[in-house]
């Protein structure tokens, strides 16, 4: 084998690298999350966040701007109502946050895709994804009337001009019952992105803040997926391509590489990869101290969760990520 086989003989020049590249990160890859709140010029920092801001509506349109210059394609807004409700009434009002941001970015920046998540946690007055048993304080959410709450909020997203509906409740059937209501109001080529294999994870942490969807009890658990498990991400990934999903998401990104692969394996759809609070605040928390090259670690990371069989990547480094491609 050596003196014949020399490896090393393709990582010599910059450019003979480049070109043997198997994985190749672009700003093409990525999802750039934006939280509205209600008000004008409102910027708030997350905290636990640095770099991530609660925006009202008109600097959400100036976020969008900035976005699409940097050859970021799309966007997914998430949204934090000034009442919340047992009902969440502000994710399918017709006026609810969401909805007014969707229709003002797509108004300034039309070419601009606009996902929207689509889950009621940041709309309940106690921060579960859905109808709750009355007196039940597990967190444990009525599935099948949720359903019916999660349809309303599709549609009045995709009419308030929403590209791509992503649900992350982790509901079960809520991908069938989200097509058939589009369908049924005359959305039939609106995409679904579905959460297919979100976990019970405490990479949320500052997402909570970002978001203002902390559970006032209980937890997640009965919904979201165990940390231990990737057969039954594979169930549901089948289930939700029956249903009718377009694209499938994992959710973390970090500690679920495997899980990526997995679904990119057992799937032949496009693969999306949420690079979550947790995993972004821990490597600026790192980069702030100066521990690591926060350039070089954000970008080998992305191109991991690439690597690993994502062909997209919601990341709140997508803005630096993008200026640090070009």
């Amino acid at each position: 084998m050596f003196p014949i086989h020399r490896p090393r003989r393709l990582r010599t020049h910059p450019q003979l690298r480049r070109m043997v590249r198997e994985t190749v990160l672009t700003t093409s890859d990525f999802i750039y999350p934006l939280f509205a709140v209600p008000g004008e010029g409102i910027a708030n920092e997350v905290k636990s966040m640095p770099g991530v801001y609660q925006l009202s509506v008109d600097k959400i349109v100036e976020e969008a701007k900035e976005v699409y210059d940097l050859g970021i394609p799309a966007i997914i807004l998430f949204g934090i109502p000034a009442d919340k409700d047992v009902d969440a009434t502000g994710a399918w009002h017709d006026c609810g946050i969401v909805q007014k941001a969707a229709t003002a970015v797509k108004a300034a920046v039309p070419d601009l895709i606009v996902v929207v998540d689509t889950c009621l946690c940041e709309y309940t007055s106690h921060g579960h994804c859905g109808y709750l048993q009355v007196g039940d304080l597990t967190g444990r959410v009525l599935n099948d009337p949720t359903l019916e709450l999660l349809k309303k909020t599709a549609v009045s997203q995709v009419n308030a001009g929403a590209d791509i509906i992503a649900p992350s409740g982790m509901m079960d059937g809520f991908v069938q019952a989200i097509r058939q209501g589009l369908d049924e109001a005359g959305f039939q080529d609106t995409p679904i992105l579905s959460y297919a294999a979100k976990y019970a994870s405490a990479y949320y942490g500052p997402f909570r803040d970002a978001a203002d969807s902390t559970p006032q009890f209980g937890d997640r658990r009965t919904y979201q997926m165990d940390p231990g498990n990737s057969r039954e991400a594979i169930k549901e990934i089948e289930l939700d391509i029956a249903e009718g999903a377009d694209m499938l998401m994992v959710k973390p990104a970090l500690a679920y590489m495997d899980i990526i692969w997995r679904v990119k394996e057992a799937s032949n759809l496009p693969v999306a990869a949420y690079n979550v609070s947790g995993e972004y605040s821990m490597i600026k928390a790192a980069a702030l101290n100066g521990w690591v090259d926060e350039e070089r670690v954000v970008l080998e990371t992305l191109t991991g969760f690439k690597r690993a069989g994502a062909d997209l990547i919601l990341t709140y480094h997508a803005k630096d990520a993008a200026r640090w491609l070009k």
